[in-house]
């Protein structure tokens, strides 16, 4: 099967550690779990055949449940097809405003607001998902009249991945989305960051702060009770070094790609936290 990846660019992806991630992971478990599943390069590099994915971002893992139905796979690339034809500064905005109008936007059909989804990923500024407090998608146009929204070999081995396997697709609260893993099941969290500035965390109008990230380390603690392997991405800051000083901390650089400001993009340091050796 063709090596799959992600479909699209997400803040956090995690493609170019993905070496460093594995090496930390166990050798051997039996369900999957990523509730911050985000692009899903993690996902797609493991290929487990049985796993839990969800993301708190709606119109993201609408998108994965468009993949796993060929019918409206097809009709998402079709679409997408027309959207690279029509892409201008004018169409761009056109589409992204259509979530403006809530009323309307909710009869839009699955495979058009994934295909909206993938669209506007593929030629807003720098790739930059953000939504505003009103939920409402607001970066603007990239500039490019010639774009590339999807590879096909690679949406059709994605869609394969996900009706051929166990996979079930969430979009919920992070500690629902773990609620039935047991012992000898591996759970990767890769939240928004930390951090010790207002850095980029829009990924929903909810965002998520300091008290997201101390009931999260609630959460790791109750699975690591059970039994359950678990490992959990973040910066490396005091705060999160203090939540999960009673675990591993592996701290490894990454490379920050998405940024509003490019001075702020570049190496930064990352922490890798297990609940195993």
């Amino acid at each position: 099967m063709l090596k799959v990846k992600p479909f699209v660019k997400w803040a956090g992806g995690k493609r170019q550690i993905i070496d460093k991630l594995k090496k930390y992971m166990p050798k051997k478990f039996n369900t999957y779990y990523e509730p911050f599943v985000g692009g899903g390069a993690v996902l797609f590099e493991l290929a487990p055949k049985r796993a839990v994915i969800n993301d708190w971002n709606e119109e993201l893992m609408n998108v994965y449940r468009v993949m796993s139905d060929y019918d409206k796979y097809q009709k998402m690339c079709a679409l997408l097809n027309k959207y690279e034809r029509e892409n201008s500064k004018e169409f761009y905005y056109k589409l992204r405003d259509k979530d403006k109008n809530k009323k309307s936007f909710a009869r839009m059909s699955d495979y058009a607001r994934a295909a909206r989804t993938i669209y506007l990923n593929k030629t807003c500024f720098n790739g930059l998902y953000r939504v505003n407090s009103k939920n409402e998608f607001n970066v603007p146009y990239n500039g490019k009249d010639n774009i590339n929204t999807y590879d096909g070999e690679n949406l059709i081995a994605i869609h394969m991945y996900l009706t051929m396997n166990d996979i079930k697709i969430m979009n919920t609260d992070f500690e629902e989305a773990v609620e039935t893993a047991e012992a000898g099941d591996f759970v990767y969290f890769d939240p928004p960051y930390d951090s010790i500035n207002n850095s980029f965390t829009s990924y929903t109008d909810t965002g998520f702060g300091k008290e997201e990230q101390e009931r999260l380390a609630d959460i790791f603690k109750e699975l690591d009770k059970k039994g359950v392997y678990v490992m959990l991405s973040n910066c490396n800051t005091p705060f999160i070094q203090n939540l999960y000083k009673d675990y591993h901390i592996h701290v490894i650089e990454a490379k920050r790609s998405i940024n509003a400001k490019g001075n702020k993009r570049g190496n930064v340091e990352e922490v890798i936290i297990t609940n195993y050796e």
